[in-house]
């Protein structure tokens, strides 16, 4: 019997106002059922100077988490040679090529998506977001920080409330973390 695998969803980064706010949904599900409404599936790694989120399985996110921090403490508390560092690992080593989730990561100066296929993208604006309701919540949060003087909070509160009218995947039980 093959069971159905656990699904974290909806993770987006807002920098504005000198303000870096990292929000995710609370949901989980399991197929096509809520498991969870209450997720965490944010952290604060390198002694609170990134944020990082996770999309996707639950386990694997965690896992990835573990990693990263690893290669950022390695890397000095570069985020940028710490994600490059996960990145090759995440692509070439047999066990992580088989985990099944995206990374969100930002710290002051960088914004970072990460996945097991060796990307590393840094979006062009100051917003990203992942997961099943992640281009929901990325298109409002482009909307309102060109057309807005919302601070980071507002902004990415928001456009996860926006997101989460429209995807099935994400709720309202909204976590933040802010640097």
């Amino acid at each position: 019997m093959q069971y159905p695998k656990t699904r974290a969803t909806t993770v987006l980064v807002v920098r504005a106002g000198g303000k870096v706010v990292m929000g995710s949904d609370g949901q989980v599900t399991m197929g096509q059922t809520i498991v969870k409404s209450g997720a965490r599936k944010l952290r604060r790694l390198a002694d609170g100077k990134i944020v990082a989120g996770f999309a996707g399985s639950a386990a694997d996110g965690l896992t990835l988490f573990e990693k990263l921090e690893a290669k950022v403490k390695d890397a000095g508390g570069n985020l940028m040679r710490g994600a490059v560092e996960l990145a090759k690992d995440w692509r070439t080593d047999r066990m992580l090529r088989r985990l099944e989730a995206l990374l969100l990561v930002a710290d002051r100066e960088h914004i970072l998506v990460l996945s097991g296929t060796g990307d590393i993208i840094e979006p062009d604006a100051d917003v990203a977001a992942i997961g099943s309701g992640g281009n929901f919540a990325l298109a409002a949060a482009r909307a309102l920080l060109a057309e807005t003087q919302l601070s980071a909070r507002d902004i990415a509160e928001r456009s996860l409330r926006i997101a989460a009218d429209i995807c099935v995947y994400t709720n309202t039980n909204f976590v933040f973390e802010e640097l």
